[in-house]
C-alpha cells in the first residue's frame, strides 16, 4: 500500500504565492521591503524567491502593527532582532508591561437623567457649555464623559466658583506641563537603562523599574504639586500681589 501523501510547507514562494500563502496582499509585501521591516527575497534571473522565514517575518509585522507600532518602529525592531540585540520574547514582556494602564478611568455615559441629577440646581445652559468645551460629547439623548474624574472636577470648581471655561484652561496648563515632565522624565530613564535603571537592563528588570516608578511617581507630583502651590500664594501675599487682584467691574 503506498505511503500517505506528506503536506509540508514550500521551501519558497514566488510574492503572489506569499501573498496568498499569508493572505498579505503583494503590494503590500512590496511595501514592507522597502520601509526596510522586510528582508529582500533572493533574486534569481528576473524572479524573486521568499522563504519560510518571510512567512514568519510577516506574521510579526502584523502582530506589532496589532499592538500599535508603526512601521518605522516595527523596522528598528525587526532589525535589532536580526542582529541579535534584542530577544524577541523578552522585548514583547516588555512591551507590554510598558502599555499597562496608570489610571483605571474609563469614559462613562450618562443619561439625561442621570445628568440631570448630577448637576442638581446648576444654572441652565451648563451642560451646553460643558458641551463646547469638551467635558462632555453628546450622543444622542445621552452624555459621553470621556474623563468622569475632570468632569466631577469642573462641577466641584464650579461651586467654589471658577467657571468651566477657567477650569478647563486650567487643566490644559497642567496636562501640557505634566506631557513635558513625563516626556523629560522617561527619557532620563531610558538613558540610564542598565545603569543606574533597571539594574542589569533586561527586559525583566526594566519592567519592574517602571512598574515601582507608578505610584511613587504620582505620590510626588500630587505633593511637588501642592508644595509649589503653597509657594506661589505665599509669595502672593508678601509681596502684596493679593491685593492688587483685578475684580471685575460691575
Amino acid at each position: 500500500m503506498a505511503d500517505d501523501a506528506v503536506h509540508t510547507e514550500p521551501v519558497e514562494f514566488t510574492i503572489d504565492e506569499l501573498a496568498a500563502h499569508t493572505r498579505v496582499p503583494s503590494r503590500t509585501i512590496r511595501f514592507y521591503q522597502s520601509a526596510g521591516a522586510l528582508p529582500a527575497p533572493e533574486i534569481r534571473g528576473r524572479k524573486a524567491f521568499y522563504t519560510p522565514s518571510h512567512v514568519e517575518r510577516l506574521k510579526l509585522i502584523g502582530d506589532l502593527q496589532d499592538r500599535g507600532l508603526t512601521i518605522r518602529a516595527i523596522r528598528d525592531v525587526t532589525s535589532r532582532i536580526d542582529r541579535g540585540e534584542l530577544a524577541l520574547h523578552d522585548w514583547l514582556g516588555l512591551e507590554g508591561r510598558l502599555q499597562e494602564a496608570w489610571s483605571d478611568e474609563e469614559p462613562r455615559l450618562f443619561t439625561e437623567a442621570e445628568l440631570d441629577a448630577l448637576l442638581g440646581d446648576r444654572p441652565a445652559g451648563l451642560i451646553a457649555e460643558l458641551v463646547r468645551l469638551g467635558v462632555l460629547e453628546r450622543h444622542g439623548r445621552s452624555y459621553l464623559a470621556p474623563s468622569p474624574s475632570h468632569l466631577n472636577a469642573t462641577l466641584r470648581l464650579h461651586e467654589a466658583g471658577v467657571t468651566p471655561e477657567v477650569s478647563t484652561a486650567g487643566s490644559t496648563l497642567m496636562r501640557k506641563h505634566l506631557a513635558r515632565l513625563a516626556d523629560e522624565l522617561v527619557a532620563l530613564y531610558v538613558k540610564n537603562a542598565g545603569d543606574g535603571f533597571g539594574a542589569s537592563g533586561s527586559a525583566s528588570e526594566l519592567g519592574d523599574a517602571f512598574a515601582s516608578i507608578r505610584p511613587v511617581a504620582l505620590e510626588t507630583v500630587q505633593r511637588t504639586f501642592a508644595h509649589e502651590m503653597q509657594r506661589v500664594l505665599r509669595e502672593m501675599v508678601k509681596s502684596g500681589a493679593a491685593a492688587r487682584v483685578p475684580k471685575k467691574r460691575s
